[in-house]
């Protein structure tokens, strides 16, 4: 795709995003219907809401392209196409729930599997990041502070879930590593890409509408994401479940995956992709 018209997408995401953020924020600490898709996975009418803007608001202007969100019934008509947006219109729904402002709207854009580009906005913060791939990224319409640069893994800041700590998953690496503990997998992926962590790991598997836009961001930035068995990550596939994800610096990435190996690794039995 020409770098022109990624930006034209660009623009339309971050203004979908940001006019989704909107719907959120009205019912934030507000009115809502709230209830579980499945255990522990959670929606609300700010979901769909927010669900049901970007889905108009993105497909209107590219009617030819995939869609892939996660409140969305999936169609597989969109593995045929080369062009795809993938969004979760409200990641960090439990963060939501309790009141707690760490929670985004995740839009992407894919492009033969790869990330193109990337945005996500955090409705009750207001910042928003986005970038497209090889062109850097913007924290609030500004260059986004660099890519973490650091290469050592003792005291590296890593970005990870906080019930994931809360629940003894990352015990064994708390003497080593700085956890730094937030809500939806979309915000800590680009909160690392803008700067403000060396990396973000996750033990458990996530689906792609949790980690794409974020992806997009890290790689944006200049840095590397893989799934927890190293291997590059694809987009738009017919299984949306990922199994994990470790995004950092290239060198920082090579030495957390070598720490990561040490220990004990998810084999071919991926247990279920959960919420954040």
């Amino acid at each position: 795709m020409e770098l022109a018209q990624a930006r034209e997408l660009l623009e339309l995401a971050i203004s979908a995003a940001q006019g989704a953020g909107d719907l959120i924020r009205r019912h934030y600490r507000s009115a809502y219907d709230a209830w579980d898709k499945s255990p522990n996975n959670p929606v609300t009418t700010a979901d769909l809401e927010a669900d049901d803007y970007l889905r108009r608001t993105l497909t209107a202007a590219t009617p030819d392209y995939g869609w892939l969100s996660e409140e969305t019934v999936d169609n597989q008509k969109r593995l045929d196409k080369s062009y795809s947006w993938i969004v979760d219109p409200l990641d960090g729904t439990q963060e939501f729930i309790q009141g707690v402002d760490q929670f985004a709207v995740s839009v992407a854009f894919v492009e033969n599997e790869a990330p193109l580009l990337g945005v996500v906005h955090n409705p009750v913060t207001g910042e928003t990041m986005a970038g497209i791939v090889g062109e850097g990224i913007t924290y609030n319409d500004a260059p986004a502070r660099p890519l973490s640069d650091r290469t050592e893994i003792k005291g590296a800041r890593v970005l990870v879930s906080d019930t994931k700590v809360s629940q003894g998953m990352w015990t064994r690496y708390q003497t080593i590593l700085d956890l730094q503990q937030l809500g939806s997998a979309a915000y800590k992926l680009g909160r690392t890409a803008a700067g403000f962590g060396d990396a973000y790991i996750s033990l458990r598997p996530k689906h792609e509408w949790d980690l794409c836009a974020g992806v997009a961001l890290l790689l944006a930035a200049g840095g590397q994401a893989t799934d927890l068995a190293g291997r590059p990550l694809r987009f738009n596939q017919a299984d949306v479940v990922i199994n994990g994800v470790a995004a950092a610096n290239p060198t920082l990435h090579a030495n957390l995956m070598r720490l990561l190996r040490s220990d004990t690794m998810p084999g071919s039995q991926i247990p279920p992709a959960e919420n954040p």
